[in-house]
């Protein structure tokens, strides 16, 4: 993760093999009764993005999205459409009381929207928010390089 932070690009397939990975960790410390969907994008080749764009979303889905006592699920989708890459995630609400909540800052998102405007100004939608027992949170970009015009 480390080598990859320190990039200012990376393959694509690499973000979300990281991604993946992250997934399937985070699967082994759920309750039975959590639900986890995933779609990520396969054969992906040739794309770079930032590194660690999608982690800030992934991250809050499996913290604020699960619960140690009721149902509750995550649902992550990584798809790509010609040039442009979008992170949609949806799970369960159960906000941390911020009285006893010690796992964090709270600054993750603000953090992610600031990397977003200087890495891809006027080229991303980043949404995010509760609805009704569900948060939701879709992230694109667009990953398309611009065109040299020669004189």
């Amino acid at each position: 993760m480390l080598y990859g932070g320190s990039r200012e690009e990376v393959p694509l397939q690499d973000e979300l093999d990281f991604v993946r990975e992250y997934i399937e960790l985070m699967r082994i410390r759920l309750p039975r009764y959590v639900a986890v969907k995933v779609e990520l994008q396969e054969g992906v080749s040739g794309m770079m993005i930032a590194p660690l764009m999608f982690i800030p979303l992934v991250e809050n889905a499996f913290k604020h999205g699960v619960s140690n006592d009721s149902q509750s699920f995550v649902i992550i989708r990584i798809l790509v459409d010609g040039d442009r890459v979008t992170c949609g995630t949806v799970n369960s609400y159960f906000p941390k009381a911020r009285d006893y909540d010690r796992s964090g800052s709270g600054i993750g998102l603000a953090n992610l929207v600031r990397r977003l405007d200087l890495l891809y100004p006027g080229k991303y939608e980043f949404r995010y928010g509760q609805e009704g027992g569900e948060y939701i949170a879709s992230l694109s970009i667009d990953l398309s390089k611009p065109e040299h015009h020669e004189t």
